[in-house]
């Protein structure tokens, strides 16, 4: 199937009327979290392949210029993709208009980045950096001219489609730094790898989206819309500068060598975010229901109670486990990455639920108010950097958990605002779940700690039966305080029932809907009867 975005007169096509629109919300959840699902085991495999052809060096000298390539690449997907998105109504014409403004900024920011490898080189005292970045310039040019169709896409709630496109070019970037990691092209080989997925991914979307742009001309709207758009892109350059300066004040102050034991254990941190980012349907989600104040608070304490049931569960079993995991997935060599992951885990069901936020401002076309949270949020985490810095890595990651522990509530005070979105609303989706995974995660730790011999072993054996066992009973544990905070299974419910409306229709689907609509009938069932 193709997506032809615009009418005969021009006019972009509606994904759905309101009545549908939590349905088909539900199932592009259910398409995003399948395809990062995917994702996640696509990129579990190649982690366990490339850490073992490359050395840390390798990982370090890419993340040097990625951490500044990944803030240009994203100029057009930062911003104007959110302003299609979040715009009540669009045309062809208007589309056009933006997709040539993009191509000419990307085309400039492309060579821009591609003469900016000296200073790279200076910055950092590798000489290498020049010729990396020249090269890595490829993917902002790919990236800007993938945009609009992708944008439009998004717009029309063809997430099942994006999913799969993502997954192919996530898996041949991956397939492409291996093929030449095993051919001898040693950091290089990594470097292609990154601009192949952005190349699939423009491939992709263009074959999905049959659109083509017309001439640039006149039309009403195109200076509102890239005025959203930059300060779209503002509020999210702050955010990744802010989030991306340990990157570089490790490599600058401790060199190539731990910045990739670092950026590896970041990489597993960022992980469970990315995995359960729902961000794309969200916004076009709730862009559709900023008229109707109730509704619109509805669907978000909703969702934001169905992250933190899963966040706040997996955040705290990796704290546990994080350890063996990367002994499991990297091997004993890159035993530091796991020492610095212990102190990011705390942070996975604080970054899952404040990246939330973010959504509200948009969705509402808040963009002044979300850039000068940039600002605020940018001087918070720089300031918890530049302290931790003397300490080394170790203390680095601390900062990034205790940074969005700081900054979560502060956060959706200001979000909710316009909405009156009170903060005892959020705090009451978030809290009893939080609650729950702490003391499942202290009585676990507490149990095993009192079993001297359970960590004494140090092979991949033993390491995947302390996940397995110290998970088991973290989870059992969870759900019993869940159920108990809660007085009931409601939350559960709730969740069964989402995971039904996410699954799609047809055969395959109903030996997944099945065990849910039992689980619903047995939990109605259960908190029907009344207390004894």
């Amino acid at each position: 199937m193709h997506l032809i975005p615009f009418d005969e007169y021009g006019d972009f096509r509606p994904a759905s009327d309101d009545a549908g629109m939590r349905r088909l919300a539900a199932k592009g959840v259910g398409a995003t979290v399948l395809a990062q699902g995917l994702s996640f085991g696509v990129q579990f495999a190649s982690t366990i392949v490339l850490v073992r052809l490359f050395t840390p060096e390798s990982f370090g000298l890419i993340a040097m210029v990625t951490a500044f390539s990944m803030l240009v690449m994203n100029c057009g997907y930062a911003g104007l993709a959110d302003a299609v998105l979040q715009r009540e109504e669009l045309n062809h014409r208007l589309a056009s208009n933006l997709f040539w403004i993009n191509l000419g900024v990307g085309l400039a920011l492309t060579l821009g980045f591609a003469a900016s490898g000296p200073l790279l080189s200076k910055l950092y005292g590798e000489p290498r950096l020049t010729y990396i970045a020249a090269v890595a310039s490829v993917s902002i040019l790919a990236t800007s001219l993938s945009v609009l169709p992708l944008s439009l896409l998004r717009r029309a709630m063809w997430f099942s489609s994006i999913a799969a496109n993502d997954i192919a070019a996530r898996a041949i970037g991956v397939v492409v730094s291996i093929l030449l990691g095993l051919a001898g092209w040693g950091y290089w080989a990594l470097l292609a790898g990154v601009i192949a997925q952005p190349l699939s991914t423009l491939i992709g979307v263009w074959a999905l989206c049959r659109w083509i742009p017309s001439a640039p001309s006149r039309v009403p709207g195109t200076v509102s819309v890239l005025s959203f758009a930059i300060s779209i892109y503002a509020r999210w350059g702050l955010g990744y500068l802010s989030q991306n300066t340990d990157n570089i004040l490790i490599g600058w102050r401790f060199g190539i060598i731990p910045l990739g034991y670092y950026k590896k254990a970041y990489d597993l941190f960022i992980l469970p975010f990315s995995l359960l980012s729902i961000y794309p349907v969200a916004v076009s989600t709730l862009s559709r229901l900023t008229k109707n104040a109730e509704q619109y608070k509805r669907y978000l304490l909703g969702g934001l109670s169905m992250l933190a049931l899963v966040g706040m569960g997996i955040g705290a079993n990796l704290t546990l486990v994080g350890k063996d995991v990367v002994r499991l997935i990297l091997g004993p060599a890159w035993s530091t990455t796991g020492e610095i992951f212990g102190f990011f885990g705390p942070g996975i069901g604080a970054i899952i639920i404040y990246g939330t936020n973010g959504m509200i401002h948009i969705s509402l076309g808040t963009k002044r108010r979300y850039l000068w949270w940039g600002i605020i949020e940018a001087a918070v985490m720089g300031l918890m950097f530049i302290l931790a810095l003397p300490w080394g890595p170790k203390a680095m990651a601390l900062s990034w958990t205790a940074a969005y522990w700081i900054l979560i509530v502060p956060a959706f005070w200001y979000a909710g605002k316009p909405v009156q979105l009170g903060v005892t609303a959020v705090i009451g989706a978030i809290w009893k779940f939080t609650a729950a995974s702490l003391v499942a995660a202290i009585a676990v730790f507490s149990i095993l700690k009192g079993i001297p011999s359970f960590g004494a072993n140090s092979g991949p054996v033993a390491s995947l039966i302390r996940i397995l066992v110290t998970s088991t009973a973290f989870l059992g544990l969870y759900i019993a305080a869940t159920i108990l905070l809660h007085r009931g299974v409601a939350p559960f419910r709730q969740f069964a029932s989402f995971l039904r409306d996410m699954i799609p229709d047809g055969r395959m689907g109903k030996w997944v809907t099945r065990p849910i609509e039992r689980f619903l009938v047995y939990t109605r069932s259960v908190s029907s009867v009344p207390p004894q």
